[in-house]
């Protein structure tokens, strides 16, 4: 029976079944890929067991190694919640290693808290930024290692993938339209909701990455009348999503911390004033300098900006309105205990 597995042989292994790669999982993992495959082997002689089937063209799991796989997780995870209990280092890497950040674009709240971020950080605390479009994309990401931090809404997410997350709520994003300057509406500073009936907006249909922002768009949508786009393919990288919008004479739901469109203008919707919730997100047990710089620099950022205020009568999907509300009864009944 093997004894004291350490750790890095399972995260090791963890990170070669999730790639199926030996050279992406040592990128991953920041180490040689000679070290990788030797601790790969000697995981192997401890178990007494095959966990891969390696070929010049693809690695896949034994039968063995995918009845490790749910077992290896466990440990890994309980290590890292035991490392973030009692305050150590980042588990299993070393505060060392650069922090990936996943900000989603260019322009928004997790661009803006970077910024802010870096500022506070040491000199030697490298973040690097990542641009996934939508949080339920880049959980998988921060599942599996790849990225660290996300930010996006989390009410859309699948409750077993977020059981696997932390997360803190820094914001409510007000939402908008971006429309054509030649459209109707654009000469309008605000644009009421009732006003978008009949309208098609593109809200993101048919991307994967992004499912959690078209849930919230239906849910907004419902029995007002708009209509949401059909279905296209993910839309990658800045331009490409303008020449596309362009192209099709799109109005699109969005943020107003949005992307400069040439010839569109971005309105913010009213009539109630609807809100997108956003969270900085990380992997459960994360211990970092870089993590905890991001969380300071958005409670500033929130604290000047107003950035969870709400406006009376606001808009928010379910679950969060759902929440809201339980936590303003809350606040009501101890007030009135007091």
């Amino acid at each position: 029976m093997p004894k004291d597995i350490e750790p890095r042989l399972l995260r090791a292994f963890t990170a070669v079944a999730d790639e199926l790669h030996f050279t992406r999982a040592a990128t991953r993992l920041y180490v040689a890929q000679q070290a990788l495959s030797r601790d790969i082997r000697r995981l192997e002689r401890e178990l007494g067991a095959e966990l891969f089937v390696r070929t010049t063209r693809q690695v896949t799991l034994t039968a063995e190694g995918q009845r490790l796989l749910p077992y290896a997780r466990r440990v890994l995870e309980a290590q890292e919640e035991l490392s973030a209990a009692f305050g150590g280092g980042r588990a299993g890497t070393g505060a060392g290693r650069p922090l990936v950040v996943d900000v989603s674009a260019p322009v928004s709240t997790g661009s803006a808290v970077l910024a802010e971020a870096r500022g506070r950080v040491a000199p030697d605390v490298e973040l690097v930024a990542h641009f996934h479009s939508g949080l339920t994309g880049a959980a998988a990401e921060l599942l599996a290692g790849r990225v660290d931090v996300s930010f996006g809404r989390v009410g859309g997410l699948d409750p077993a993938v977020l059981a696997r997350l932390e997360h803190q709520l820094i914001r409510y994003e007000r939402m908008a339209v971006v429309l054509r300057e030649d459209h109707p509406l654009a000469q309008l500073h605000e644009v009421p909701l009732e006003a978008l009936a009949g309208e098609t907006l593109y809200a993101a249909a048919g991307n994967a990455a992004t499912a959690e922002w078209t849930d919230l768009a239906a849910q907004l949508f419902a029995g007002r009348g708009i209509v949401m786009a059909e279905p296209f393919p993910q839309i990658e990288g800045v331009e490409e999503f303008t020449r596309v919008v362009a192209k099709r004479r799109w109005s699109v739901l969005a943020s107003s911390v949005f992307i400069a469109m040439p010839g569109a203008v971005l309105r913010p919707l009213t009539a109630p004033v609807p809100l997108s919730p956003v969270s900085l997100v990380w992997r459960r047990g994360l211990r970092h300098p870089g993590l905890d710089a991001l969380r300071e620099a958005a409670a500033a950022l929130g604290a000047a900006g107003g950035w969870l205020a709400t406006p009376p009568g606001a808009w928010l999907p379910s679950p969060e309105a759902e929440e809201v509300a339980e936590a303003a009864e809350a606040g009501k009944a101890a007030q009135a205990a007091r």
